[in-house]
């Protein structure tokens, strides 16, 4: 299974590079694992609603040029399905079983996602209502996606 990773902006903190290379080499017992940073646009403080939605645009166009038509899409979003851990070890697995080999998970810059984007999801996936640093966000997918590997082998590391 290949996984990849589409995220806008980079990582700037030292202590989250070190976290994201941690799982990136946990990961690689089972999986092949790209990282796909795409160049965020500044946003202006109290910018209107038009502004955002050609920044996400913008985005977004960035992001769509990585996702190739064989892989299996996952937007992560505050209004999509939250999931257990052992639920999303369920859905890789499943989506392995079903013959799917590449998965992308899709990270948003600070204000989302654009509808481009969205449109081209295959599920949507949210870990919780609250909305965390989208740096921060890449170290839990990260380690949720190890988690669910774990749980797939059998392994006793989830508990």
């Amino acid at each position: 299974m290949k996984i990849t990773l589409i995220t806008v902006g980079k990582i700037k903190e030292k202590y989250l590079k070190d976290a994201i290379a941690e799982y990136s080499k946990r990961l690689s017992r089972y999986c092949k694992l790209e990282i796909i940073e795409v160049a965020d646009e500044k946003t202006p403080d109290q910018a209107s609603e038009t502004v955002e939605e050609g920044i996400r645009a913008k985005e977004g166009e960035r992001i769509l040029k990585y996702i190739k038509d064989d892989m299996y899409v996952v937007t992560l979003e505050i209004s999509g399905k939250m999931l257990s851990s052992e639920e999303l070890a369920e859905k890789i697995n499943s989506l392995g079983l079903a013959g799917k080999s590449s998965i992308a998970f899709v990270i948003g810059g600070s204000i989302g996602l654009g509808k481009e984007v969205l449109s081209r999801s295959d599920y949507a996936l949210s870990f919780s209502k609250m909305t965390f640093p989208h740096q921060l966000m890449r170290v839990i997918l990260l380690e949720q996606v190890y988690r669910s590997y774990r749980i797939i082998s059998g392994s006793p590391y989830h508990k």
